[in-house]
């Protein structure tokens, strides 16, 4: 797919239409032998609000990364069970007050995370085709999510 048309379909899936196909893929997932049986998401921009929609709305995640995605509501944090790690830059268009809050709620939920902020990263830090590319925020990040992932699944 072309990435303009890639765009306007993203555009044009429906926030529970997508979280219903995270969640078919793991039901799928579930009948598999190579899988543990616990499951994490990562996700980046419209990508990363879809993680952690999923993480309200899914019993199954077991770890959650979003990558500068829309950011919860408190009643939607209090909802959550899968530990998550998150990270913005401070020069995204995405208030780090919003993000601070979500982690709030988590916190109050009971549910472990962690919030990491890069000072003067840009949203889209982490995809290397954009002028916003920063390598030591997305390098730090990618580690993190590695290490997330080793902790919890």
């Amino acid at each position: 797919t072309e990435p303009d048309e890639a765009r306007k379909q993203a555009m044009e899936l429906g926030m529970r239409d997508a979280v219903g196909e995270i969640q078919a893929a793991i039901d799928y997932l579930k009948g598999q032998d190579v899988v543990n049986g616990r499951f994490g998401i990562v996700g980046f921009c419209m990508g990363g609000g879809l993680v952690l929609q999923t993480a309200v709305h899914s019993s199954d995640i077991h770890a959650a990364v979003p990558f500068y995605g829309s950011p919860l509501s408190a009643g939607e944090a209090a909802q959550v069970t899968a530990p998550i790690l998150s990270f913005l830059g401070s020069r995204d268009g995405i208030s780090a007050s919003s993000y601070e809050a979500m982690h709030a709620a988590l916190t109050e939920a009971g549910v472990a995370n962690k919030f990491n902020l890069y000072d003067g990263a840009q949203h889209a830090f982490f995809n290397d085709t954009r002028a916003s590319y920063d390598e030591a925020a997305a390098l730090d990040a990618w580690q993190q999510t590695l290490d997330w992932f080793e902790m919890y699944l």
